[in-house]
């Protein structure tokens, strides 16, 4: 099966995924794969010593029949952190950011994040006057994350325009890879300036504790704290911003939701697991390599070949989650059992953090907006082409009806 890269037909290609089977073949811009689309497959191979980060257990790397001019090649390729080694070493890598952000310290962040969302939605109180039509994404989802993973990293705030207009043409399959090549080496430059810097100078940020971290091994070397510095902030931001896209667009176009939660019937919590099955942050997650021939089923992933995982198949598993799986529903009790952070040692570090900012920004929003709607029909809504990303081009609102 081809995967469409301008992502046109997202749920039609997401059923025709999940009918194709638990572990079936695809392709990405002109690149074979294996995808998994079934809840316990995924489980049992994210957790699977075989199936490695390491580009070098790739055949198709190795013998040179995928070269750095394939646009997807900068999510794999993306130099040395803890999202692309594993084992000892992927602990070693890791073991900063899961001290960083520990259940005490994430609720120590609480009321900075409320304060980050006072300010935005004050910015768009002035932005939406009665009846105006605002790009909540660009107005509020999009700086929010940003701001909250800048504070915890220690990047300044006047960089934020720069660094998401990089990331944003970096994901972007309309850039041409000459370009994404040249913002990738535009991005190191400025992470590694920014870790001499922090060398020089160490704050109180996560960015001078991965400098100053020596638990578990070595202390990590300058390539090893710029990968993990860029790596997070890239995936801390995206992340959080399709969640809480994808809740906002979800209860808006079901209204008999948005009032479960309104009246207090259901919590704010259960929104957004079931976005995260429904309609997660990641549609596929690049990609893990067999170092051996490795059974699933009545299928064998030989040696040298790459899996991807694709989570918001994965997420609508009839098995898992019932025959209307592919239907929004806040009161689903198997909402919870969603593995859109992923599963196993290479679970999104960040989940915590993203889950933090939404159940704080979503009642906030709904709060200070009660009569926020849609300001075109849902069907007119698309995604940019993004394939690994749920990345709603905008979200057009209005915050109050045009009467008031």
């Amino acid at each position: 099966m081809v995967i469409d890269p301008m992502i046109g037909d997202l749920g039609g290609e997401t059923a025709r995924l999940r009918d194709e089977g638990p572990l079936t073949r695809i392709e990405l811009l002109g690149v074979p794969a294996w995808t998994v689309t079934d809840h316990q497959i995924a489980r049992q191979l994210l957790v699977d010593s075989r199936l490695v980060k390491d580009i070098g257990s790739w055949s198709l790397w190795t013998s040179g029949a995928v070269t750095r001019e394939w646009p997807l090649i900068g999510m794999i390729d993306a130099g040395r952190s803890m999202f692309t080694v594993d084992g000892p070493e992927h602990r070693r890598l890791r073991i900063k950011t899961t001290q960083a952000l520990t259940p005490r310290r994430l609720e120590a962040l609480r009321p900075t994040i409320e304060r980050f969302t006072t300010e935005l939605l004050d910015d768009l109180t002035v932005a939406g006057n009665a009846g105006e039509v605002v790009d909540l994404k660009a107005v509020f989802a999009y700086p929010l994350p940003m701001r909250v993973i800048s504070e915890l990293m220690g990047v300044d705030r006047a960089d934020h325009p720069m660094l998401l207009e990089r990331w944003k043409a970096f994901f972007s399959l309309l850039t041409p890879q000459e370009e994404r090549l040249r913002i990738i080496e535009e991005m190191i430059a400025y992470f590694t300036a920014m870790v001499r810097e922090r060398t020089a100078h160490p704050t109180d940020d996560l960015t001078s504790a991965f400098i100053q971290a020596d638990e578990g091994g070595e202390p990590l070397t300058e390539e090893e704290i710029e990968g993990n510095l860029r790596a997070l902030i890239a995936a801390g931001h995206e992340t959080t911003v399709s969640l809480i896209i994808s809740a906002v667009r979800a209860l808006l176009t079901h209204p008999d939701q948005l009032e479960k939660v309104r009246s207090g019937e259901v919590g704010w919590k259960q929104v957004i697991e079931e976005t995260l099955r429904w309609d997660g942050p990641v549609i596929h997650l690049l990609m893990r390599f067999a170092t051996e021939d490795i059974t699933v089923g009545d299928t064998v992933i030989e040696q040298g070949e790459g899996v991807v995982m694709s989570y918001r198949a994965i997420g609508r598993d009839l098995a898992v989650h019932g025959e209307d799986a592919d239907e929004f529903d806040i009161t689903r009790p198997t909402a919870h059992r969603n593995i859109s952070f992923g599963y196993g040692p290479h679970i999104c570090p960040g989940a915590a953090l993203a889950r933090l900012e939404a159940a704080i920004a979503l009642p906030a929003l709904f709060e200070r907006f009660p009569d926020l709607s849609l300001a075109v029909p849902a069907e007119e809504l698309h995604n940019l082409p993004v394939l690994t990303q749920n990345d709603l081009a905008s979200l057009p609102v209005r915050l109050q009806s045009a009467e008031q």
